[in-house]
């Protein structure tokens, strides 16, 4: 399993992140996703043959009302 980590910007509260998370288990291809608001990071799990672009990450954070500051895929 494929596994991405984002930088978040913008989040102040535990609304925030679970919002930010709800967004990211939206995009097709994602297992799973956690938040952390004291981190400011998020990680994604992405299933097997999945391919999840950097952008579809981008544009689910930003739908929640943030910023990716960066994306590594691991």
């Amino acid at each position: 399993m494929k596994k991405a980590t984002i930088v978040i910007q913008g989040m102040h509260c535990a609304s925030c992140a679970s919002n930010t998370e709800r967004s990211l288990r939206k995009v097709p291809g994602v297992r799973s996703a956690s938040v952390s608001l004291l981190f400011k990071k998020g990680t994604v799990d992405i299933g097997d043959g999945s391919e999840v672009t950097e952008e579809q990450l981008k544009d689910a954070v930003k739908r929640a009302g943030y910023e990716a500051r960066s994306i590594s895929f691991s």
